[in-house]
């Protein structure tokens, strides 16, 4: 039987579409193996698929990811971008710094889009994120502002957004292509978008060759619910710490309120933001009261 490889661009109602090499899309089932080892294809997988007839097929191997998200299910991103409004919903700097930990554990680059530049200046906000080494965008969807600029990051890259309800997210997807709302409508009003129904993801391509999986519901609390990262970890997570990581008088330095501490030393001389230091701290305390049962 013929075998041929491609991208997992799209999943709906038990069906996975292979894009091969060649643009054709197989609307593929997988094969039983998957649900025997307890894994199930996501969007973004590279797969491969045994022809069964005319644009169909079995998805019978998958290749390991680089790198996957639970909730979305997606694998292989290059980026996460994560949206936040300046005002009208003001921004929550703990939950941000959370997911940026997140996609950074994940070894997914963070992209900064900072939305709603038209209710208050950005710049003090979105600057924080620029020295700690983001790419970092702000859009006012008012103008258009800063549209251009997102594209330009999208650019030749796999990417996903994730952001709270009224943070301007879809406003942004739609700026960037209006399929986004266009898709999004027709699914809600096939699949009625009940609590029971089956996610619809899919990758979007767009016309710099950027490719964006479209997830309306993607918002920071399904992040945050599947992801956990132990307090060692964390460390590792805050990227403007990793030059003075290793330096501590002390092994094992936690960076919270050590003698000695080479973090502690960089935040004083304003090295490190001290908004970034004190998300590390309120989640080096949530990460203290994980449960080893729930690594598990």
């Amino acid at each position: 039987m013929e075998q041929v490889k491609g991208q997992i661009i799209k999943s709906l109602g038990g069906f996975y579409y292979v894009q091969t090499s060649d643009q054709e899309v197989l609307e593929c089932r997988a094969c039983g193996a998957f649900r025997n080892k307890n894994i199930k294809p996501c969007v973004g997988d590279f797969a491969a698929v045994e022809r069964t007839g005319e644009g169909t097929g079995y998805v019978v191997e998958l290749r390991e990811r680089k790198n996957s998200l639970i909730r979305p299910p997606l694998a292989n991103l290059d980026q996460l971008v994560l949206v936040v409004s300046i005002a009208d919903p003001a921004p929550n700097a703990l939950v941000l710094d959370k997911l940026i930990a997140i996609a950074e554990y994940q070894k997914i680059e963070p992209v900064i889009v900072v939305t709603k530049a038209d209710l208050k200046d950005p710049k003090p906000f979105a600057e924080i994120y620029r020295r700690a080494g983001f790419s970092t965008a702000v859009v006012c969807s008012m103008t258009g502002d800063g549209v251009e600029e997102v594209k330009a990051l999208l650019s030749g890259k796999f990417s996903a957004f994730c952001g709270n309800s009224g943070a301007g997210k879809s406003s942004l997807l739609n700026a960037l292509d209006k399929r986004f709302s266009i898709d999004t409508a027709d699914i809600s009003q096939k699949l009625g978008r009940g609590r029971h129904t089956t996610r619809h993801v899919e990758i979007y391509t767009l016309d710099n060759g950027a490719r964006v999986a479209d997830t309306p519901g993607f918002s920071a609390v399904e992040l945050e619910k599947f992801q956990i990262i132990r307090k060692e970890e964390l460390q590792h997570c805050f990227r403007e710490f990793e030059p003075y990581l290793g330096q501590c008088q002390f092994t094992g330095c936690s960076h919270t309120k050590e003698k000695g501490c080479a973090v502690l030393a960089a935040l004083q001389k304003n090295e490190i933001a001290a908004q970034r230091h004190q998300s590390y701290l309120s989640l080096y305390e949530q990460a203290k009261q994980i449960k080893e049962w729930e690594l598990k």
